[in-house]
């Protein structure tokens, strides 16, 4: 399915409106966290369950062999980790436990998506297959259940009204010193003490929402922050309409790209790579800005019906349909087009449910990932890694030999990056590349895979990089 399709970010992160913020794992949910993680860690579900031969035999009994063997490993941990379960010989004795981890390990997921980057596809796939109705009908029980909110709990407590608070933002806002941290648990108690009418366990589960919509204001700053970072640079250093901008010279400003030039397959002017950018940043940027929203339709769309086993010409994929996703896409690439004017570059079609992006996973994958892409581009060119470098004499004279200057260096790389990292390349074939909405994050991964290649890598080696794949492998 392509459907043609994001919107400025909500100025207030814990706005009403929004009631897909997940709620902070409590102790007792870090506790089901780790013994679904163990259990996933040892568990090879979809190695058999996705192979060929599983697809060609009997797969929905291989679906439940591998699913009961799953829950076998975490009861064992639970009975590990002390936490109080059934041993009665049945799974479905254990039923309330096993829904409630994988509801803890989803709710985790959506709050840190740095996280369990290796076993939430596990996870995710599992349930897919764990909620079709003859698979419920052998394990005896439905694993899914409804991912807890902020704004469900501040139902069940009657306090939505503390969503409309004018201390509100204070409250669940980053602090960025101490004053602000001072300034931030001081409205925090006073919100407290007027909703919590002297209940101490009313006042604890409170201050849990207000904890997690602060969680929610620091993930989605962390992950919009470096978009920000890289469109002030692109506005500071490069003109939309002239390309005499620059400590580098006209030439090195211009961002005009040929394609069969340098990699690139698609052909722009200066002013229209540049609005190609902007446009592309900005995009990335609505999408980032509502990841709690981004998460749970994925999901949505993941759980709620089936899939085809395919070579999508980048491994065995599940293929699904997205029309959750889809919408989203289409609501914020609209807004996005009405705010530019008509002035929108590029193709507008996002492809979902087909080879390029098989499924939401892939989608919601593709687009958490931006911010390990621009982030330490945006930290090798910042002024105080250069300036940090540039004290040093052997280092100085490495920047001055080779770019001219300090500024001239990050012109160079700045250039290069805004216009071989959104080039159309990266496909494996014409058809595929180009300028849509999933193809512009194509170019920028291609671009990172070619970094080792660029005369300027020494700079990023020295400004402490190793890599854009971040922690991966870690908890």
């Amino acid at each position: 399915m392509i459907a043609s399709v994001v919107a400025r970010p909500t100025a207030n992160p814990s706005s009403p409106a929004d009631e897909y913020i997940p709620l902070r794992l409590n102790d007792r949910e870090r506790a089901l966290l780790c013994v679904l993680e163990g259990a996933l860690s040892v568990s090879e579900y979809t190695d058999r369950v996705d192979s060929v031969m599983a697809w060609r035999g009997a797969r929905t009994g291989r679906a439940v062999e591998e699913l009961q063997e799953m829950l076998a490993y975490m009861t064992g941990l639970a009975v590990a980790a002390s936490l109080k379960v059934s041993h009665e010989p049945c799974l479905e004795a254990n039923a309330d436990v096993f829904r409630e981890a994988f509801e803890v390990g989803r709710r985790f997921k959506g709050m840190n998506p740095d996280k369990m980057r290796a076993s939430y596809g596990k996870l995710i796939y599992m349930l897919q297959d764990a909620t079709a109705p003859d698979v419920i009908r052998e394990l005896g029980f439905d694993p899914l259940s409804r991912v807890q909110t902020v704004h469900a709990e501040l139902a069940l407590l009657s306090c939505l009204d503390l969503l409309e608070e004018p201390e509100l933002p204070l409250a669940a806002s980053p602090a960025h010193s101490a004053e602000a941290a001072d300034a931030k648990a001081a409205a925090t108690a006073r919100l407290l003490a007027r909703f919590a009418d002297g209940d101490a366990e009313r006042a604890v589960r409170l201050e849990r929402c207000l904890l997690s919509l602060a969680d929610h204001a620091c993930l989605v700053e962390a992950h919009v922050s470096p978009v920000d970072t890289m469109l002030r640079l692109l506005r500071t250093h490069f003109s939309p309409a002239s390309t005499s901008v620059g400590p580098g010279g006209a030439a090195s400003a211009s961002l005009q790209i040929t394609a069969g030039r340098g990699g690139a397959r698609l052909s722009h002017s200066h002013a229209s790579q540049y609005a190609y950018v902007e446009q592309s940043l900005l995009l990335w940027r609505a999408v980032l800005a509502q990841l709690p929203r981004m998460w749970a339709l994925a999901e949505k769309d993941l759980l709620s019906g089936g899939y085809r086993l395919r070579d999508t010409g980048q491994g065995r994929h599940r293929v699904q349909s997205a029309p959750n996703v889809g919408q989203l896409m289409s609501e914020v690439l609209r807004r996005l087009q009405a705010e530019q004017g008509g002035g929108w570059v590029g193709s507008s079609a996002v492809h979902l449910g087909d080879d390029d992006v098989p499924n939401a996973l892939v989608w919601v994958d593709k687009y958490s990932q931006v911010p390990r892409i621009l982030g330490p581009i945006a930290h090798a060119v910042s002024q105080s890694t250069l300036d940090s470098l540039a004290a040093k004499p052997g280092v100085r004279g490495y920047i001055v030999s080779a770019f001219g200057s300090a500024e001239a260096c990050r012109l160079a790389v700045l250039a290069d990056f805004f216009k071989h990292g959104f080039d159309g390349s990266g496909a494996d074939n014409f058809f595929d590349a180009g300028s849509c909405i999933d193809g512009r994050l194509t170019s920028a991964w291609h671009f990172c895979a070619r970094l080792s290649k660029k005369p300027y890598y020494p700079l990023f080696q020295m400004s402490g990089f190793v890599g854009f794949d971040g922690a991966f492998g870690r908890r």
